[in-house]
């Protein structure tokens, strides 16, 4: 299990190093100088070279380059280009929106989606089965952003049960702000939790069809018990595959569903940041959302093994 890990850290490791300079180089080639779109076209050179030497703009590609990891490295994401504020603290704020709402959507997902998945798998063929897969298939069709809308239209215009988009802050109240994340976290669970249910179904189905599960089953377990007891731990990789990149997707993706419901999150900072040509803030954000992933890929590789101790013998 010792080497699996350092293997793994290894790899993560290398992963983050070859992500920060993808994210760097690829900024570097966006057209555009951040100084001239702060001062205006009818800034002097005097004073946009000025600009640029402040910003640390003038310096090789290398040096800013290691002047960006290096901060990183000690948690200095430097200081934004448009609010003159540490980027750290811009991006702690939004951090506290952008989490929660990924966590209950991933929550709602999951919920949603393991009962709907095992059901259907053992209801196979059944009225039961054609339905669920029904209406997962319209959940995976339906685009997050036009449901969300939907949302917003029937539950807080007609409705009034909900606000229309914002966020109330956590001082308000930890009801009343997961009040306020509850449409836009439901408009990100469903089509997750669509996908989710039908990996959930065809990862038992296969493990339904294995030898051990016959074996178990003439030995007189009913396919209930064979189910619960040997099948659905079997059948967990594949489903964790999944929660994996769903949780990097919901706090990486979620651009959309922020810009509609108005909410300070991530998502929406990187999109005023391109906007703004606040390159500093998109490479930290951009190189804090990598980094989620490639953590939580490592997290889901820890629980193959845990789930799996096949998994650990391997080179």
């Amino acid at each position: 299990m010792l080497h699996y890990l350092l293997k793994r850290l290894l790899s993560l490791a290398v992963s983050l190093v070859v992500a920060s300079l993808v994210i760097f180089l690829a900024l570097e080639v966006v057209p555009g100088d951040p100084a001239a779109y702060m001062l205006g076209i009818n800034a002097q050179e005097d004073t946009l070279a000025a600009l640029r030497e402040e910003l640390g703009l003038n310096g090789s590609v290398l040096e800013r380059y290691l002047s960006w990891a290096g901060g990183l490295l000690q948690g200095d994401f430097g200081t934004s280009y448009t609010y003159r504020t540490p980027v750290a603290e811009m991006i702690g704020e939004r951090l506290w929106i952008s989490l929660p709402l990924s966590l209950y959507a991933l929550t709602l997902s999951t919920l949603i989606a393991f009962p709907a998945g095992i059901w259907a798998a053992s209801k196979r063929g059944s009225p039961v089965d054609v339905t669920v897969m029904g209406v997962t298939q319209l959940g995976v069709a339906i685009p997050n952003f036009w449901f969300a809308m939907l949302m917003v239209l029937v539950f807080a215009i007609n409705l009034r049960w909900f606000s229309a988009g914002g966020f109330v802050g956590w001082d308000a109240g930890f009801l009343l702000a997961m009040k306020s994340l509850t449409l836009p976290a439901i408009a990100l669970a469903l089509p997750q939790a669509s996908i989710l249910a039908r990996v959930m179904r065809s990862s038992l189905l296969d493990t339904l069809s294995e030898d051990f599960i016959r074996t178990a089953r003439a030995k007189g377990l009913s396919k209930r018990q064979a189910l619960w007891r040997h099948a659905l731990r079997n059948a967990l990789i594949p489903v964790l595959t999944i929660i994996g990149l769903q949780f990097s997707f919901l706090l990486a993706g979620a651009i959309i569903i922020e810009n509609v419901f108005f909410l300070p999150g991530l998502g929406r900072l990187v999109f005023q940041s391109i906007s703004a040509r606040d390159l500093i803030v998109v490479e930290s954000v951009v190189m804090l959302l990598v980094f989620a992933v490639i953590v939580v890929n490592f997290l889901v590789d820890l629980a193959y093994a845990l789930v799996d101790p096949r998994l650990r013998g391997r080179r």
